[in-house]
């Protein structure tokens, strides 16, 4: 399988260089850095050009941020690069990700080995919620299918048809792009994750996330948290039911 990976990494976030250069060393493929969409240089234009609201049901409760929209737009930018180079597939890490080296090799040599062209195989952070059909295993390592994808993109395999089909999907989004990943019943690509966990996140490390926002009031926090939740309970039901609806 041709393969590649591709780094993640805002331009202006200097602390997170030195990170970015221990990635380029410790991963076992050739690497190429990315340069992450600017929330801050971001122009209005582009944004109401590519974020729709309401485009896809469960609707999402929330407005997204800027930085969302260029951590979105940065994906899409990795993924672009999958299909211009026309690798199989291509590990896209984000900058502020460790990996284990006693771990990482076997998971991503098996998910090389059996993931298809047209997957996409999540590299957790977390083992919590991973729970599916075993697709594919070696020793320790082990692919499962989730019905219900967790959250999260420090770290996936990229096959190049799923890229293309993510790319076509999401020419506009309504969400952040681990939630529009989620949806499984709509965009088509099947989604995998490598077992045991092999990755851990390091932004409080390196000085905190360039994403999530901060300092909300308690009050702000609970109403979202519950809206939160009600959404997550309707991507769960959609994606345990395989239910098929159209995009709006």
């Amino acid at each position: 399988m041709k393969a590649e990976a591709f780094i993640v990494h805002l331009a202006r976030a200097h602390g997170r260089a030195r990170q970015v250069e221990r990635l380029r060393q410790s991963l076992p493929l050739p690497v190429t850095v990315i340069e992450a969409v600017d929330g801050q240089t971001l122009p209005e234009e582009k944004v109401a050009e590519v974020y729709k609201p309401r485009l896809h049901r469960p609707y999402y409760p929330f407005p997204l941020r800027i930085s969302e929209v260029a951590c979105f737009l940065s994906h899409r930018e990795a993924w672009q690069a999958i299909v211009d180079r026309k690798l199989d597939a291509g590990l896209v890490v984000e900058d502020d990700v460790e990996i284990d080296p006693s771990r990482f090799a076997d998971v991503l040599d098996l998910a090389l080995a059996h993931a298809g062209r047209g997957d996409l195989v999540r590299f957790p952070k977390k083992a919590r919620g991973e729970k599916g059909r075993v697709a594919a295993h070696s020793g320790s390592a082990r692919l499962i299918a989730p019905r219900h994808p967790r959250l999260g993109m420090q770290a996936q395999i990229v096959g190049r048809d799923a890229a293309k089909v993510l790319l076509a999907f999401t020419h506009v989004f309504d969400r952040p792009v681990d939630t529009t990943v989620q949806m499984q019943w709509l965009h088509g690509v099947r989604v995998l994750s490598a077992m045991p966990v092999a990755i851990r996140e390091v932004a409080e490390e390196l000085g905190g996330t360039t994403v999530q926002g901060k300092g909300k009031p308690f009050a702000e926090v609970l109403a979202r948290e519950v809206r939160r939740a009600i959404y997550r309970a309707a991507v769960r039901a959609r994606n345990v039911l395989d239910l098929r609806m159209p995009a709006r």
